[in-house]
């Protein structure tokens, strides 16, 4: 039995702390720690990812798309799959439904006339959903989406109800970077935990994981955050691990995606 292993990288650069401000562009210091994703944390990463082979997927907003033509360029150079993570990084509750449409055609289009390629997963800013944003993913095309905690394993994605032939792939805080290392002066409460911890965090989450039938294990990280050399040891102490337990496959959210939909779309016939 192996274990999928998604390695995902929301790259919002100064987009993450200009949707918490708007006053943002008269802060040079704020918006500079989204700025070190692209210029500092992305080259280290894709240096990772080289060095062990393993695949990935970065979901990144438009406007940053637009912005970081090189860095995108690497991204792509890299064989990575670029996915979709809205236009502005403004979250998508606070929008109304206009605005989150608004969101969803300006992120496509900047993905497209960058990649060449229609993005076919979507991961929300700031993690949650409207009741449009589903017939919003179902208007693009999306075939998997990256939202929810309620499993360790892949399911049909549901609309108040409906089930959709979406993909949800979802993942968790604990397999996320940002709750133990996203970190700013202007953020209280916020403190920052050490490498190692994240590191057994992870690893221990894998084990479990893998010794379960149908799961998948997914890492959600930001340049930003996981860009730091210290912070960059943990993910790599836990891909070094996966990879010596033999029991790990590195693949893309859509490839998942597109192995595990006839099965659940069967399943779902039996329901």
């Amino acid at each position: 039995m192996t274990t999928p292993v998604l390695l995902t990288f929301d790259m919002d650069a100064e987009q993450l702390w200009i949707a918490r401000d708007p006053d943002s562009a008269t802060k040079p210091v704020w918006i500079s720690q989204g700025q070190y994703g692209p210029k500092v944390g992305l080259p280290r990463i894709l240096s990772l990812l080289k060095k062990y082979d393993v695949a990935a997927t970065f979901f990144i907003p438009g406007l940053v798309v637009e912005n970081y033509p090189r860095e995108i360029e690497a991204i792509l150079e890299a064989g990575i799959e670029i996915e979709h993570h809205s236009h502005t990084h403004q979250w998508s509750d606070s929008l109304g439904p206009e605005a989150e449409l608004e969101e969803f055609q300006k992120g496509w289009d900047a993905i497209v006339a960058a990649t060449g390629r229609k993005p076919r997963g979507w991961r929300s800013p700031a993690g949650e959903l409207t009741r449009h944003s589903v017939r919003y993913m179902e208007q693009f095309g999306m075939t998997f989406s990256s939202n929810l905690f309620d499993s360790d394993t892949a399911h049909l994605l549901t609309d108040q109800g409906r089930r959709t032939r979406i993909v949800e792939l979802p993942f968790a805080w604990v397999l996320d970077d940002a709750p133990f290392f996203l970190y700013s002066n202007r953020l209280p409460g916020r403190t920052m935990s050490a490498p190692s911890a994240v590191s057994e965090s992870w690893i221990l989450e894998y084990d479990g994981i893998s010794r379960e039938e149908g799961t998948h294990f997914m890492l959600g990280m930001h340049p930003q955050v996981i860009g730091r050399h210290s912070r960059l040891w943990a993910l790599e102490q836990t891909i070094a691990h996966i990879l010596e337990s033999g029991t790990g496959e590195f693949t893309t959210c859509a490839a998942y995606a597109d192995r595990v939909l006839p099965a659940l779309l069967a399943d779902d016939l039996l329901l």
